[in-house]
C-alpha cells in the first residue's frame, strides 16, 4: 500500500494539476448556488411569479448540496473517487440544460434541485482527494487554498450573475453553467486519475487474478467484504448521532452554519443596499461582492502567517499538536465576521462613501473564511475516528442554513431597513464570537469524555 501511495504522490500530474481540478470544480459548484442572485426579476416577468418562488432556485440548489454527499460518500468507498467524480460533473452538466431552457418556473426548480444534488460529491470528496495526493506534512497549504477557493465561489457566481443579467437574458445565467461544467467534464476526465489507495490496490490486485489466473490475489479492501447498505447506514446516521450527542460538534456546526446563512442572505442583502442607499445598477451592485472576495482571498495570508504558530505548538507537543490549536484562526474570524457586518450596516448611508460599507464586507469575508475554514480542521483533528461524519454534519447544517436565509431575506431587509437588519445579524455573530474561545480552553475536556473524539493530545 505504501508504494502505491507514493506513486499517487510522485509526479507533479497527481498533485498541483489535481489540485487545481478538483478546486475550480468546487468553486464552480458553490458558485452556481448564487448564480441565480439576479435573475430574480426577468423570471418574475417571464413566468408571472413571486420573488420568494424565484428564491427558490437558490434555495433547492443548496438544499441538493446538502442531501448529495450523504449518499456520494458511501459510493466513493466502493469505487473510489474519480468516478464518482466524473459521473457527478457529467450529471450536472446535462441537468443544467432543462434549468436553461425551462419554459415553466416548476422544471426550472426541480432541475436546479437535481443539478445541486448531482454536484455534490464535490464537496463531499475532493478533500479526500488533495489528501491524498499530499503527504500530511505537506497537504496543509493545499488544503487552505481549496477551502477557500471553494468559499470564495458562492461571491464568484454572484458576480458573474450581475454582468450577465446587466446585459443578456438570464437564460444565458445557465447556458453559462453548461458550458462550465462541459470544460470541467473534459478536465476531470483527462486529469483526474483514481487517487484512493485502497481502490488503486483493489485495481491492481484484479490485474494479477487476470495475468495469472490465480483468485489469491486480493486487496485489503476485497478482504474485508464490506456491506453497500452499512456504509450507507453509517453516513445517514453516524453525522446525525454527533449533532445529537457532541456538545462542541453542534455548537460549531451551528456557529459556521450561521456564518455561511448570513453571506447567502447578503445575495440579496447587498444589492437591495447599494441600489436603495447610492442608487447602484445590477452590474454595479454585483461588483460590490469584490468587497467579500477580496476579504476571502486575504484569509489565505492569515492562515499560512499563523502555520508558523501551530508549528511551534506542535514542536512543544512532540511533534503533534493539540486540535484546539486549529481554533486559533476561528478566533480571529469571530472577531472580524461581526466587526465587518456592523461596519457594514452603520455606514451604508447616502452621505456615507460607498466604499466604506464594502471595506467593512472585507473584514466580513475575510472573518468567514477564517471561522469555517477553523471549523473544519478543528472538526477533523478533534474527532478524527469519525471526521468524515464530522463534516458531513457540518456540511448538512450549513446547507440548511443556507437554503432558509435567502428566503426571508427580502422581507426581513423590507421589514427592518439596511442599517438595523445588518446590525441584527451582526448582533448574532458577537453572540456567538466566544465559541472558539470557550472551546480552546475546555475542548480537551470535553474530548476526553467522549466516545468519538481524538483523546491522543491535549493542550499543555
Amino acid at each position: 500500500m505504501v508504494s502505491t501511495i507514493r506513486s499517487v504522490r510522485s509526479t507533479r500530474h497527481c498533485s498541483k494539476n489535481v489540485t487545481t481540478v478538483v478546486s475550480v470544480s468546487a468553486a464552480y459548484l458553490t458558485a452556481c448556488s448564487s448564480l441565480a442572485s439576479f435573475t430574480y426579476p426577468a423570471m418574475e416577468a417571464e413566468f408571472g411569479v413571486s420573488r420568494l418562488v424565484c428564491t427558490l432556485s437558490v434555495s433547492l440548489f443548496v438544499l441538493g448540496m446538502a442531501i448529495g454527499p450523504l449518499l456520494t460518500g458511501p459510493i466513493s468507498e466502493f469505487t473510489g473517487r474519480r468516478r464518482v467524480l466524473l459521473c457527478s460533473i457529467v450529471c450536472n452538466f446535462l441537468l443544467n440544460i432543462p434549468v436553461a431552457f425551462a419554459n415553466n418556473i416548476s422544471v426550472h426548480l426541480v432541475f436546479r434541485f437535481l443539478s445541486g444534488f448531482a454536484g455534490a460529491a464535490f464537496g463531499a470528496v475532493s478533500g479526500g482527494v488533495i489528501s491524498d495526493v499530499f503527504p500530511n506534512k505537506k497537504v496543509g497549504t493545499p488544503m487552505i487554498i481549496f477551502t477557500t477557493v471553494m468559499l470564495i465561489g458562492p461571491v464568484i457566481g454572484a458576480i458573474i450573475s450581475a454582468l450577465i443579467n446587466a446585459n443578456a437574458n438570464w437564460r444565458w445565467t445557465y447556458i453559462t453553467v453548461i458550458i462550465w461544467a462541459f470544460v470541467l467534464s473534459v478536465l476531470v476526465y483527462f486529469l483526474v486519475p483514481e487517487t484512493s489507495a485502497a481502490q488503486l490496490l483493489t485495481q491492481k490486485a484484479r490485474r494479477r487474478r487476470r495475468e495469472t489466473g490465480e483468485g489469491k490475489w486480493q486487496s485489503p479492501a476485497e478482504r474485508e467484504d464490506r456491506s453497500v447498505l452499512l456504509a450507507f447506514r453509517h453516513s445517514l446516521g453516524t453525522p446525525f448521532v454527533l449533532l445529537s450527542t457532541q456538545m462542541m460538534v453542534l455548537f460549531l456546526d451551528l456557529w459556521s452554519s450561521l456564518i455561511l446563512g448570513i453571506l447567502y442572505l447578503s445575495f440579496g442583502g447587498i444589492p437591495y443596499m447599494f441600489t436603495t442607499q447610492y442608487h447602484f445598477t445590477t452590474l454595479q451592485s454585483g461588483l460590490a461582492f469584490i468587497g467579500i472576495g477580496l476579504g476571502e482571498l486575504f484569509a489565505i495570508v492569515v492562515q499560512l502567517l499563523l502555520r508558523g504558530h501551530y508549528r511551534h505548538v506542535a514542536l512543544s507537543h512532540g511533534g503533534t499538536a493539540p486540535p484546539e490549536v486549529r481554533l486559533v484562526p476561528g478566533m480571529y474570524g469571530a472577531l472580524l465576521a461581526p466587526l465587518g457586518l456592523l461596519l457594514l450596516g452603520t455606514t451604508s448611508l447616502p452621505k456615507v462613501p460607498w466604499i466604506i460599507p464594502i471595506l467593512g464586507s472585507t473584514f466580513f469575508g475575510c472573518g468567514l473564511v477564517l471561522a469555517l475554514s477553523s471549523t473544519f480542521t478543528y472538526l477533523i483533528d478533534a474527532y478524527r475516528p469519525v471526521a468524515a461524519s464530522a463534516l458531513s454534519s457540518n456540511n448538512f447544517l450549513r446547507a440548511v442554513f443556507a437554503c432558509a436565509f435567502p428566503l426571508f431575506g427580502h422581507q426581513f431587509y423590507n421589514r427592518l431597513g439596511v442599517t438595523a437588519g445588518t446590525c441584527v445579524l451582526a448582533g448574532l455573530l458577537f453572540a456567538a464570537a466566544p465559541l472558539p474561545f470557550i472551546f480552546y480552553k475546555i475542548g480537551p475536556r470535553i474530548r476526553a469524555r467522549s466516545p468519538y473524539s481524538n483523546k491522543v493530545v491535549t493542550l499543555s
